[in-house]
């Protein structure tokens, strides 16, 4: 029996939501310009901060602007790949969609992660770009080498890994639950620590959370590890940070793996 070429399906699934999202135009015009919007406006709202102050958490202008760049490239693609496929998977389990999945010759969790994509959320992803190149040469005193080209996009990769580990972890309860519609929510208010510069973390109550969303739940790496990479000098904190980013993507994957398999085990037709 021939295994599927898993980047043939993917590709497959990304053309027919392309001519999904073409089908109605304005539809995804508008979704695009919304999103572009936003962003603009979030950024719009940092420049008016700086205005009245040289630096946040030790982070200038430029520098934080590449941190803006950075979430914005992670966001869009987490947005475009897998949120549309995080938040379906309920309403599969609940309507008996999901029996269809599992009769399918292909890796389940590779099916409900990819079988559509977003393609208006990745107008954010061109703005990151033309906000990255603005950003980078107006820092001061900091010289771009080959490495910084080729390991910035790889954490950029890791940190939508991990962020895709921790979605499709919540998705998979919806088997358990029957139904999570609270599922954005619960994401919005995690992900919410990964937009800011791990070093507003402090004090009392900030050392902990930055300690809990660092090593345990490994939010913070997701930004903070790529943006310091091509925005600020490289340190022994930002070397031990970016060796424990991939470690904490690996347990990430496997672990969501794990709960998203066990999940699988627990799962009854909705026929049955």
């Amino acid at each position: 029996m021939n295994h599927p070429s898993y980047l043939g399906v993917f590709l497959t699934f990304a053309r027919n939501s392309l001519i999904r999202d073409m089908t109605f135009r304005a539809n995804f015009l508008i979704e695009a310009v919304s999103s572009v919007s936003w962003m603009i406006m979030n950024l719009g709202f940092y420049t008016l901060v700086y205005r009245f102050t040289p630096s946040i958490a030790d982070w200038d202008k430029y520098e934080f602007f590449v941190f803006i760049s950075t979430t914005m490239f992670v966001n869009s693609l987490v947005q475009a790949f897998f949120m549309p496929n995080a938040q379906e998977l309920s309403e599969l389990v609940r309507t008996g969609g999901l029996d269809y999945a599992l009769l399918k010759p292909i890796d389940t969790q590779f099916l409900v992660s990819l079988q559509r994509v977003n393609w208006a959320s990745l107008g954010n992803f061109f703005v990151a770009l033309l906000l990255l190149g603005y950003a980078v040469p107006k820092i001061e005193g900091f010289e771009l080498s080959v490495w910084h080209f080729v390991l910035y996009p790889v954490y950029v990769l890791l940190g939508v890994f991990i962020l895709y580990s921790v979605m499709i972890t919540l998705a998979a309860t919806s088997i358990w639950l029957g139904r999570n519609q609270s599922l954005y929510d619960f994401w919005f208010y995690i992900t919410n620590f990964s937009r800011y510069p791990m070093e507003i973390y402090e004090g009392t109550w900030g050392t902990p959370l930055r300690q809990l969303f660092t090593f345990v739940i490994p939010i913070l790496v997701v930004i903070n590890v790529p943006a310091r990479l091509l925005a600020r000098q490289l340190g022994s904190e930002q070397v031990f940070l970016a060796g424990f980013a991939v470690l904490a993507t690996i347990l990430s994957l496997l672990g969501s793996r794990w709960v998203f398999r066990k999940a699988l085990l627990s799962y009854r037709s909705a026929s049955s």
